[in-house]
């Protein structure tokens, strides 16, 4: 275990290390879950468009229910690991550059599982009808680096959410072409 958290934590210097004052308004930037806000809208678009106004609203009542979800459960993982955050860390606080702060617990990331999650759901929800929505997946890849640049987070913590927020993304898309399938009437 030594060995991973000495590899995480020279992984996490060498990334961090890769940034400067000219690009941290921009990493800032992408962390902010409010500059992500014409991307909900192309999606809410394509969620009409091929859902109609009924499936669209399910749709979104379900993706806020996988965001509760993680939420909580990283909640859960944060306070039962208690992994204290980079630029907290004193093996290497003086090693990296910390751009923003943050409270709480490190492991794991949760803008990483959120925005995983919601983009696995919404890919394999709109996949058979917009072939080119992976490009959704810029958002969680940005979202997730910019908490290794801005020193928030260790590299494991960000990998660590992202497969848990894509395995949770696949368990409620499946729940909810379950749930639709199986009770509401087209």
């Amino acid at each position: 275990m030594d060995r991973i958290i000495n590899w995480d934590q020279r992984l996490l210097v060498f990334l961090n290390s890769m940034g400067n004052e000219q690009w941290d308004f921009f990493w800032i930037g992408v962390t902010n879950k409010y500059v992500w806000i014409p991307l909900y809208v192309i999606i809410l678009y394509l969620l009409l468009k091929h859902f109609g106004w009924k499936k669209t609203l399910f749709t979104l009542f379900f993706i806020a229910l996988l965001i509760t979800f993680t939420d909580q459960f990283v909640n859960l993982i944060k306070e039962t690991f208690q992994r204290i955050r980079p630029f907290k860390d004193e093996s290497i606080s003086s090693l990296i550059r910390v751009v923003k702060k943050s409270g709480g617990y490190s492991f794991l990331s949760g803008h990483a599982t959120n925005s995983f999650a919601v983009s696995t759901f919404v890919i394999l929800s709109l996949k058979s009808y917009f072939k080119p929505i992976y490009f959704i997946l810029i958002w969680p890849i940005l979202f997730a680096y910019s908490r290794i640049y801005l020193g928030v987070h260790f590299p494991s913590d960000v990998l660590t959410g992202a497969i848990l927020g894509v395995f949770l993304g696949f368990v409620f898309h499946a729940l909810f072409h379950y749930l639709w399938s199986k009770f509401v009437i087209n």
